[in-house]
This record gives structure tokens, C-alpha cells and sequence, in this order.
């Protein structure tokens, strides 16, 4: 006799060995017609596998989270099994589940055009249609090899050559198509019935520029044609709000060739930076923090004893000069400890607070960049924090105060917190480690908030709080981090003088509210749709003259609220009013000021707020109260 137990605690007896499919069936005709997958003693298997003993089962549907991970895992299965059946000559190599979809890489000898992506997805419904089984079998490792050496299939028999020698892999075949896979699978191609693929793009192979360009598919699949809908609207909505079209249409950066992953930031986009930097500015001021200033280019012996030379030198940028080697900086951290390091410390001075605008360059692949979002060149918000482990709490807890607020200031008031654990390559024994992650769960127990946890996610050298802002379509980015460090201290050689006259080691810790300013900005675009608050916008007014007979008014008109601290522009040109309050529009402007005879003669502006609103004629001094009322109620 056989027994599993149910997520309920219920138990059932069976007289002889089954399938995960023939339990479902046991449970209920609802449910097996439901059933993708399985979790068996909490390993995930393939309505096929066969339950030989006692077990712990639970029925995996698309109701559940990994339920729908299977279907785009499928999804992208089915796009390569499309693909070869269209073009027998391309090969196939990876095809994972991303976030809200799937992708899968290619080798072909031309790029894919939208036409091809067309025909691709037809026939990936006509084989869906077909309603074909999708089964499992195992081979050892050489095997493997050998059956996709045969076909051509150059990436899978690489793939393989990787896993060990001796092992079985599995692999799954759906109609006229075999491939790769560790699963599990929905049980045929019926099952899949939503999905849509989304575009083209580059990628290298093993993501290394070195290696060869392939090209990456990518695509979306769902339970539920509803779900699909409402996630391609999301998507139209993210393309009209995307910031490198709207860094153009409002002239506020540019990227080019010459300098990959490093923008152009306009007079414009420069006034947004500041309008942030500014703002960050006071909030290091008002924090107690002491704004200081590292190098850019430090001897590789710092990184080396930092441990980034160990751990982080792939994404270093180094040059040379007199036969000595430099590394351009990737973090402000080890420059700080040197400013610590410069001056007898005393207990009685901590904590230090040591803030930067520092400008730091990292190697990310070429592939990878993305805009503001993912650059090689950034500046951070970056500060630090030298005290004692009795205050590692107190800072923190101030420091999440301080960062929520600075969140509500720009817009965000959805934000997620998550504690990144320790990472399989890190330094620090695992003593340390407890304490750095329990005084950060500690903190955020003061703060009465809650968190995740992601194990292997923390930086080489500790634990950090992450926090995810979401934006006003719903989409989560990472900025601001805390993160606590035992070990940068003892490395660099930082001391202070405690109160029984002995040199002991600070705790550090990293802190940033924005993270990278590129990044931050880039997300405050499309949260706003470009329409930023009057207090972030780079132009917050802008003059039109009606005639050539009013343009000395209207010039007249922006010096003066230039002197009370706007930021105006006019526009003096022969064009029609018509013409210059559209175009001013698209700029998403906050306030147009139009200036005919009337105006002139009664020392006034009539005013249009963004939006289309006519908010009628007003005196110079009822606008400029008007601004600046509405700049303090904004931030």
C-alpha cells in the first residue's frame, strides 16, 4: 500500500505505484484537467513521473506561480520547436523564463525581420493546435552529446560538455522537435494557448562579446487571454513612457556610438541632474553627513586589498601609466575608508557620515546596456557610515526614515523592502555574516515594515536592504541600498580609539537613497511620463509673445521671474501662437505665458497650465505666488 499526502493534510491510499497524472484524476476530473505539474516531496516533476513510495504531492495548476512558470517555459520550447520547423538551419541554444514571459537565443545565418517573427509565431499556434504529447527520457551525459552532435546542434552538445561527466540529462520531444531540459513540461502543446512573441534583439553567446551574436526572441505567454491583454497594454503604455524616446522628444540626453553606455547629457537633462542632486544635496546636509570628494583612478593594490581585485575585476575598467597599474573606480567605498583613514579617529566622533556624487564606471557588456537604466558610467548618491556595532541600528533605522521620505518627495509611495543574504562569492566567515544580516533585520524590525529575503543576492562583502520603488504603471526598480559591512574595514585597515584607549574596527555602512543618478532620473521620466512636477521640471515656464510688438514685454516678463527663482524661458519667434503653445505642449511645460497688447498694457500673463487648463490672466505677482505656492505643495 502506498499513502500521499495532500497540501491539506488529508491522505490518500493507493495499492500500487502511479503517475502524478493518475493522482490528479484520483482527486477529481476538475483537477486533472487542470494538472501541469507536480511537487513531490518538494521537487518539481512532470505529470509523467511516477511516485514509487510514501510521498508528500501537490498538484501544480496555472492558478499557481509555477504553474505559469512552466507554461512560458513550454512557450519558449515551442518557439525553437517553430523556429526549426521554418528554418531547419538555424540552431538553437538557451531558452529561459524571464520576467511576465520567456526568450530563446538563435544561430541563423541573417537577422530575423518582423516577417519572419509573424510566420514564427503562426506556426507556433498551428503546433499548439496539434495537441502534441511532450515526453521525457534521460540519456547519459555522452550520449547527449553525441544524439545533438548529429543533428548539428553545436550550443546544445556545449551546453552538455559542461555537466559533468557520468551524469544523465533529461530531455524533452514534442512532435518532430527534441531538446535540452531539465524540466518539467506541460504534458502536450494543447496546453499552450496564450502568447505572443514581442520582438528581436542581440545577444552573445554565454553572454560574452567575445563569442559569437545570436539572436534572442522574446516573447509572453499566460493562462488567460485577459492577463495577455492587460500585460500588452501595460507594455504599449511602457513604450510611450520609454525614457530614451522621451530624452529626444524633450532634449534632455543623447547616447551615440563613440561612447557606449556614457550619455550626453543636454542643457536641459543637466537641469533635471541638478534639480535631483540639489535636492540630495540638502538631505546629506540635513542628515549630518560630510560631503567629500575620492579620485576616480586608484592603484589596483587598493583593489586588491579591498577585495574587489578578487571579486569584482571583471567589471573594472584598469589603464597603466609608468608601468604601474590603475583601476578606474566601480564603488566610492575604499576611497572613503582612505579619508577615515587619514585623521586619528575616537569612539567619541562616531558615527562619520561621509556623502559623494561619485562617478563611478563599471564593464557591463555591451548587450546589457539599456539607456539610463543599465550604463558603464554613473554617479551615485553614495554615502557612508563609520561607526560601532552598538549603532549599526540607530543608523539604519534613520536611514529608512530618511529614504522613505525621499521617495515621497519625488512620487513613489509603493516600496518594497527585501534583505539580499549572502552570496556563494564573498569574504567573511559566516559568523560575520549572521551579524551583519541580523542587525539589518533588527533595523527593519524598528521600522515596523516588512521584507523579503533573497538568499545569494548580497554584495561580496555583506548583506544590504534593497528598495524596490514602483512606479505609476506598476513596475518595481531597485534604488536605494544599506548595506552593512564588517570586512572592508579590516581589509583597508580602518581603526578608531575606544573608550578603553585600544584600536578597534568600525562597522561601515554603504548607503544610497537614488542609487545611480542615470538610473533614478531615467525612472523618474517614465513615471511621470516626461510631465515632471513643477519643482523637477528644467523649464518651468516658458514665455510666448503674441506679436513682434509684445516680444520686449515677454522678454521682460522672464527676466523678472528668472530674479524670483524660476526657471523661464521665452519664445520670441514669428510664428503663430497656435503653433508656439503646441509645440511648448509636447514639451510637457508646466506653465505657458502668453503675452499679447492686453497683457502688456495691464502688466499681466495669461496662463495655461499643463494639461490644457486656462487658468485666465493673472498679474506677474499673482503667478510668481501662484509658483511658488504650488512648488512647496509638490515636494
Amino acid at each position: 500500500m502506498l499513502h500521499i499526502t495532500l497540501p491539506d493534510g488529508s491522505r490518500r491510499a493507493y495499492e500500487a505505484p502511479l503517475t502524478v497524472a493518475e493522482i490528479a484524476a484520483s482527486i477529481g476530473p476538475g483537477l486533472a484537467k487542470a494538472a501541469l505539474a507536480a511537487r513531490v516531496d518538494g521537487r518539481l516533476v512532470d505529470l509523467s513521473h511516477r511516485v514509487e513510495a510514501d510521498a508528500r504531492v501537490s498538484i501544480v495548476t496555472d492558478k499557481d506561480a509555477e504553474g505559469l512558470d512552466i507554461i512560458r517555459h513550454s512557450t519558449a520550447h515551442l518557439l525553437a520547436y517553430a523556429v526549426k520547423d521554418l528554418f531547419p538551419d538555424a540552431q538553437v541554444t538557451i531558452g529561459p523564463v524571464i520576467e511576465n514571459g520567456f526568450y530563446y537565443d538563435f544561430a541563423y545565418r541573417r537577422p530575423f525581420t518582423p516577417e519572419d517573427l509573424a510566420a514564427i509565431e503562426s506556426r507556433m499556434s498551428e503546433l499548439a493546435a496539434r495537441d502534441e504529447p511532450v515526453t521525457r527520457r534521460v540519456l547519459p551525459r555522452d550520449e547527449a552529446i553525441a544524439y545533438f552532435s548529429r543533428l548539428g546542434e553545436d550550443y546544445k552538445a556545449a551546453i552538455i560538455r559542461d555537466i559533468p561527466a557520468g551524469e544523465d540529462v533529461s530531455l524533452y520531444t514534442e512532435g518532430a522537435f527534441t531538446d535540452l531540459c531539465r524540466g518539467p513540461h506541460v504534458p502536450s502543446t494543447g496546453r499552450l494557448k496564450v502568447f505572443k512573441l514581442t520582438k528581436v534583439a542581440g545577444a552573445y553567446w554565454r553572454g560574452d562579446h567575445r563569442n559569437a551574436q545570436l539572436q534572442r526572441i522574446y516573447g509572453t505567454a499566460w493562462a488567460r487571454k485577459e492577463e495577455q491583454a492587460a500585460y500588452l497594454q501595460r507594455l504599449e503604455e511602457a513604450e510611450r513612457r520609454d525614457h530614451r524616446r522621451l530624452g529626444k522628444e524633450l532634449d534632455l540626453f543623447h547616447f551615440q556610438e563613440e561612447a557606449p553606455g556614457l550619455a550626453f547629457w543636454h542643457p536641459r537633462g543637466w537641469q533635471l541632474w541638478q534639480a535631483v542632486e540639489q535636492y540630495i544635496r540638502g538631505v546629506y546636509r540635513d542628515s549630518g553627513y560630510q560631503e567629500v570628494r575620492a579620485p576616480q583612478v586608484l592603484d589596483v593594490s587598493l583593489w586588491k586589498r579591498s577585495g574587489h581585485w578578487d571579486n569584482y575585476q571583471e567589471n573594472m575598467f584598469f589603464t597603466e601609466s609608468e608601468k604601474r597599474a590603475y583601476a578606474i573606480k566601480p564603488m566610492n567605498c575604499p576611497g572613503h575608508v582612505q579619508i577615515f583613514n587619514a585623521g586619528l579617529r575616537s569612539y567619541r566622533d562616531l558615527p562619520i557620515r561621509y556623502g559623494e556624487f561619485g562617478a563611478c564606471h563599471r564593464n557591463e557588456p555591451s548587450g546589457g546596456l539599456h539607456g539610463l537604466l543599465r550604463v558603464r558610467g554613473f554617479t551615485q548618491d553614495d554615502g557612508h557610515i563609520f561607526c560601532t556595532p552598538e549603532q549599526i541600528e540607530s543608523e539604519v533605522t534613520a536611514f529608512h526614515r530618511q529614504a522613505m521620505r525621499v521617495y515621497a518627495d519625488f512620487g513613489f509611495s509603493d516600496i518594497e523592502l527585501k534583505i539580499a543574504l549572502r552570496p556563494d562569492k564573498r569574504i567573511g566567515d559566516d559568523a560575520i555574516w549572521d551579524r551583519a544580516e541580523d542587525a539589518l533585520r533588527a533595523a527593519l524590525r524598528c521600522c515596523d515594515v516588512r521584507w523579503t529575503e533573497l538568499p545569494g543576492e548580497g554584495a561580496f562583502y555583506g548583506p544590504k536592504i534593497e528598495y524596490h520603488m514602483k512606479d505609476s504603471i506598476g513596475r518595481a526598480w531597485q534604488v536605494g541600498t544599506m548595506q552593512v559591512d564588517f570586512m572592508m574595514p579590516e581589509r583597508l585597515d580602518a581603526s578608531y580609539v575606544d573608550e578603553h584607549s585600544s584600536r578597534v574596527r568600525p562597522v561601515m555602512l554603504h548607503r544610497a537613497i537614488v542609487g545611480s543618478m542615470e538610473r533614478f532620473i531615467g525612472v523618474l521620466i517614465e513615471h511621470h511620463a516626461g510631465a515632471l512636477p513643477l519643482w523637477l521640471a528644467p523649464v518651468q515656464a516658458m514665455v510666448l509673445n503674441i506679436t513682434d510688438e509684445t516680444a520686449a514685454y515677454a522678454a521682460e516678463v522672464t527676466q523678472k521671474l528668472k530674479k524670483q527663482g524660476l526657471r523661464v524661458e521665452c519664445d520670441l519667434r514669428n510664428e503663430k501662437i497656435t503653433y508656439k503653445i503646441r509645440e511648448h505642449s509636447l514639451q510637457k511645460i508646466p506653465y505657458l505665458l502668453v503675452v499679447g497688447e492686453k497683457e502688456r498694457a495691464a502688466q499681466a500673463v495669461a496662463v495655461r497650465a499643463r494639461g490644457n487648463k486656462d487658468l485666465g490672466v493673472l498679474t506677474l505677482a499673482e503667478f510668481s505666488a501662484k509658483a511658488t505656492q504650488d512648488l512647496a505643495e509638490l515636494r
